[in-house]
């Protein structure tokens, strides 16, 4: 029988009760959960201005064009067909977990995590790095330190009042600070040269591919995040394979449309496209008032891409509780706005920490960490499809096992080459906080066997005894 959208995949219960557990109430529609996808992956064109920087605007805009194809569709594509079939919290740990145990989907748990709370830190610390373009006060010392740590508390405080609140937050944060990009571009229009289009970049400018390739993996990577939320989402089933084709499509867009505006209509020296460089770009287009429109928008993309990436490691964090990777206890609701109050404490505290460090090297290792991360799910998703073909699956990509290897094979090489070129510093950092995660892995399995803690017990809901041949999604793209 086909489960009911409304109901979790996952039944946790507690071996020390027999108690039903009362599963949340979803309230994240259609609408919302497209936007926070779009937070979870871009927040806006900001950053996309080093690929024009790395290898010229043509390439820049071949990257644009091609990547989404290589990267973003697979894994959009993975992310739907896994959540619609294990539509529980926790997400891509629950599918590491399914697919080869307990461990794995810890270790999983760690990468994805460590990797989320790092990128978290990033961007209140950006929000201070424009604000102090207004008031010159935060750009260093005390100041600085006591508006990093308002703001990261305030912007928790928002994600504590619930998914609604912050989903809405989102559709409305991402209209302000799109809104100059629109603006920009047809402004541009009538200055658009199209031969600037193919420039291969400067005469004696060496190409950068170590920056080109990262640039494009760090603005459209991050699209399975939102699996955690999986749990709080309305007719999972339905909603997921929708919201994730409109953010993709959504997404590209975002990034094209000023990209070619701006390449085509502005010429200058190549080595300007620094991050921020749109900002520049509008004033010389449309003025001053643009310019300063585009920097608040860079604030708003900010606290957006806070919001949607707290939700998802908090969410995270409960969804590991509930599949017993972690203590019960790190389960607990708020009893206001039902939310994972503890797990966004922890994510907080960690990212607090870190926002106070220099961590270039650190985030690298969070990128290191999450491609291998991609590395366990892209095998997890392609050994559920060959040891549990019976499986319900409501939306089934419409490829054969050969051609989903291949999907899968591309992106993993591109995995691959990003840790190849990782410094011995950044190994060396993800190295230990590897070791840290199976240390707590082994540390948690002492807790069970000693009964230190409570944990609940993982039952997966029946496999189907029949091939869902029919299943309710025809394909996302």
């Amino acid at each position: 029988m086909a489960q009911d959208d409304s109901a979790l995949s996952v039944t946790p219960k507690t071996a020390a009760t027999t108690e039903p557990t009362i599963t949340p109430q979803k309230k994240l529609t259609l609408i919302p959960l497209i936007f926070l996808i779009y937070f979870e992956v871009a927040g806006g064109p900001y950053g996309e201005e080093p690929v024009v920087k790395a290898a010229g605007p043509f390439f820049a805009l071949l990257g644009f064009l091609i990547f989404p194809f290589i990267w973003s569709v697979p894994e959009a594509l993975i992310t739907a067909e896994l959540t619609t079939a294990m539509p529980g919290n926790g997400g891509f740990v629950l599918w590491a977990d399914r697919a080869f145990g307990p461990f794995w989907g810890s270790l999983m748990g760690t990468w994805k995590f460590l990797s989320g709370v790092i990128n978290i830190a990033s961007f209140p610390v950006l929000c201070i790095q424009y604000l102090t373009k207004v008031f010159p006060v935060f750009a260093s010392g005390y100041p600085r330190y006591v508006a990093i740590l308002g703001s990261t508390l305030a912007l928790s405080f928002l994600n504590y009042t619930g998914l609604t609140i912050v989903g809405y937050a989102a559709v409305v944060l991402a209209v302000v600070s799109l809104a100059p990009f629109i603006l920009m571009s047809v402004i541009a229009i009538p200055k658009i040269h199209p031969h600037r289009w193919i420039g291969m970049g400067q005469k004696g400018v060496k190409k950068d591919w170590n920056l080109f390739f990262n640039t494009l993996f760090w603005n459209l990577n991050f699209w399975d995040n939102v699996s955690t939320l999986a749990g709080e989402v309305d007719k999972p089933k339905k909603t997921f394979p929708m919201a994730l084709l409109v953010a993709v499509i959504f997404t590209c867009v975002s990034y094209l449309v000023p990209l070619f505006a701006v390449t085509g209509s502005v010429s200058v020296d190549q080595s300007l496209w620094e991050t921020g460089f749109h900002a520049q770009a509008a004033e010389m287009i449309a003025g001053k008032w643009l310019k300063i429109w585009i920097e608040i928008g860079a604030v708003l993309s900010a606290v957006g891409l806070f919001e949607a990436q707290l939700s998802s490691s908090a969410y995270q964090v409960l969804g590991m509780a509930e599949i017993g990777i972690l203590p019960k206890a790190f389960g607990v609701r708020s009893k206001w706005f039902n939310t994972p109050w503890l797990g966004i404490v922890i994510s907080t505290v960690i990212a607090i920490a870190v926002s106070y460090l220099n961590f270039t090297d650190i985030v690298s290792s969070a990128n290191f960490l999450y491609s291998l991360g991609m590395l366990l799910e892209f095998a997890a998703f392609l050994w559920l499809r060959w040891e549990s073909p019976f499986m319900k699956r409501p939306y089934r990509i419409p490829l054969k096992f050969p051609l989903l290897v291949i999907m899968c094979l591309i992106p993993s090489g591109f995995l691959v080459f990003i840790m190849v070129i990782a410094t011995k510093t950044v190994i060396l950092v993800s190295g230990i906080m590897t070791v840290a995660g199976i240390a707590c892995f082994l540390f948690i399995k002492l807790c069970k066997k000693k009964r230190w803690a409570k944990f609940n017990i993982y039952q997966p809901e029946e496999e189907e005894e029949e091939r869902d041949e029919d299943a309710s999604g025809t394909g996302l793209l």
